[in-house]
């Protein structure tokens, strides 16, 4: 066999199989394996620690990781490949694409219901059954998992994601039809048969597809966390503003009562001579004031727990009470350890961490596109003139001379390049967010100790108001001092009531690692 001949040989086995002489390497990183799906998260807890990605360096050419997957294969003449030996090659091009380990399906959340594992399932909430006379926040977090329509639709979108990479690593189907020839020769000429065409997918363009979509499944699991968060956040703070309202229900309901009482006592004054009818008008007019209030604080209570039960998803939910208390002790927080902790911790940077990754994957499929792919056709005949059978194999791929897909890796550059900036901007919008958030509990916390300490404002206006009921007593003081005594002790207890409800919601945002608003949110992140 001359030189000439072997190389000729080389050249067509190269081909065949996807490997040439000039076809374009890559270099790649310690990165996980494309088709090893990234493990599901666990979106019981509220605790939870997001998977940070590889840290992001500013340059757009790294390449990502070799997949485990992606093997050289050895080369085979195709010259001598005969037609069960053609079925074979594509049965076991097939199998390698099949082959690769499909992504596990993640763990249905603790908090979750256990049929929530279909698209179908998850958009038919359970409507909560609760016995109890009143509501804890364990209670209706663990209700909002379960109705939220935003984790149903975050969950399905990861669903949706997994199947995209199933079918991203599904190789071409083969083509099998009629071949015909001389068709017009009365039968003496004609040549007749089957055959059976395959494209062969060279560049590992399947591999990387499933990389890509292995990306875009982990930056959606991310969004998924996040909008869980959301979710026990706007919970959290629903709750504490429901108890905010039922306290000042209270407040209001006592005013009314000690008004209602003071309307009696001054008209039994004014019956013995011993106050005028402008007083009896002051003290109705206080009793209305104090009955405005009462109704302002019913349809405050009203609202709020109407609010609750929409973050819920159980608008029907029965109104009762919740129990818990808003004058414990507050966690004392620091805006540099949160920032910290909320950069460490928070789905947000995940996510646009795992944007970058899948824009790395999606620069390698970009420039694998230039890769042409192998069409293999090989036809079994009868030839008529002849009386025998013969047979026929057609090798073709396309020159990449004008198309390499420049645009398209062009367009992976860009991408990756925005991907990097919006994890920045991501980092700086938590950074301006904290501080919003820190500044209202910072005020709310000066504000609640003020009020609240030995000798402060609370205790200062309870003192001032037992000294002027003494002072009325012993008539040493008018009934307008009376009143305004009273208005100034309510004011007082409203207030900080209202300084309460800003802590305890500055303190559930920041704890929440800022991610309210579930309902506003888009889950998938877009």
């Amino acid at each position: 066999m001359s030189a000439a001949t072997s190389r000729a040989r080389a050249l067509a086995r190269a081909a065949f199989l996807g490997i040439t002489l000039a076809s374009p390497t890559f270099s790649f990183a310690a990165t996980p394996a494309p088709s090893e799906v990234p493990p599901s998260r666990s979106l019981g807890s509220t605790d939870r620690q997001p998977t940070r990605l590889p840290a992001v360096s500013a340059t757009t050419e790294r390449q990502p990781t070799r997949p485990a997957n992606i093997r050289e294969v050895r080369p085979v003449n195709f010259i001598e490949l005969s037609s069960p030996l053609l079925s074979t090659a594509m049965k076991r091009q097939e199998d390698r694409a099949n082959n690769t380990q499909l992504p596990s399906p993640p763990p249905v959340p603790a908090d979750l219901p256990m049929g929530a594992g279909s698209a179908e399932s998850i958009q038919q909430p359970q409507p909560p059954v609760h016995t109890e006379a009143a509501y804890t926040l364990a209670e209706l977090q663990g209700i909002a998992l379960g109705n939220n329509p935003t984790l149903a639709e975050a969950r399905a979108l990861v669903e949706a994601a997994r199947g995209k990479w199933v079918q991203a690593g599904l190789p071409p189907n083969f083509w099998l039809g009629y071949s015909g020839q001389q068709l017009g020769s009365s039968g003496q000429a004609e040549q007749q048969g089957v055959y059976i065409a395959q494209e062969i997918v060279r560049g590992h363009k399947l591999q990387l597809s499933r990389a890509v979509a292995s990306g875009e499944i982990n930056r959606l699991q991310q969004q998924w966390a996040a909008q869980e968060q959301r979710v026990l956040t706007d919970v959290r703070i629903a709750y504490y503003d429901v108890l905010i309202a039922q306290r000042r229900m209270e407040i209001t309901a006592q005013l009314r009562d000690i008004a209602s009482k003071a309307v009696q006592t001054v008209e039994a004054l004014k019956r013995g001579q011993e106050a005028s009818q402008l007083d009896v008008f002051r003290a109705q007019v206080e009793l209305q004031s104090a009955a405005l209030l009462l109704k302002t604080a019913d349809n405050a209570l009203t609202a709020s727990w109407t609010r609750l039960t929409a973050v819920l998803g159980a608008p029907a939910l029965v109104q009762r009470p919740v129990v818990g208390s808003l004058d414990g002790e507050f966690a004392r927080l620091d805006i540099a350890s949160q920032m910290q902790r909320i950069l460490a911790e928070s789905p947000e940077i995940a996510a646009a961490a795992a944007e970058i990754e899948r824009s790395r994957w999606a620069i390698a499929r970009a420039r694998a596109e230039a890769v042409p792919n192998v069409e293999v056709q090989g036809i079994v005949q009868h030839d008529n003139a002849t009386g025998s059978s013969n047979g026929n194999l057609q090798v073709a791929l396309p020159i990449p001379l004008w198309n390499r897909n420049q645009g398209g890796v062009r367009q992976a550059r860009a991408e990756l390049s925005a991907a990097e900036r919006a994890l920045n901007r991501t980092e700086l919008s938590l950074q301006q967010r904290l501080a919003s958030a820190y500044q209202q509990y910072a005020n709310a916390r000066n504000q609640v100790q003020d009020y609240s300490r030995h000798d402060g404002i609370l205790d200062t206006a309870r003192r001032s108001l037992e000294l002027v009921n003494s002072g009325y007593r012993a008539g040493e003081l008018n009934f307008l001092d009376l009143l305004t005594a009273q208005r100034t002790n309510s004011q007082t207890n409203l207030a900080y009531i209202e300084a309460l409800g800003e802590l305890w919601t500055a303190i559930a945002e920041i704890d929440g690692l800022l991610l309210k608003d579930s309902l506003s949110a888009s889950p998938g992140g877009n």
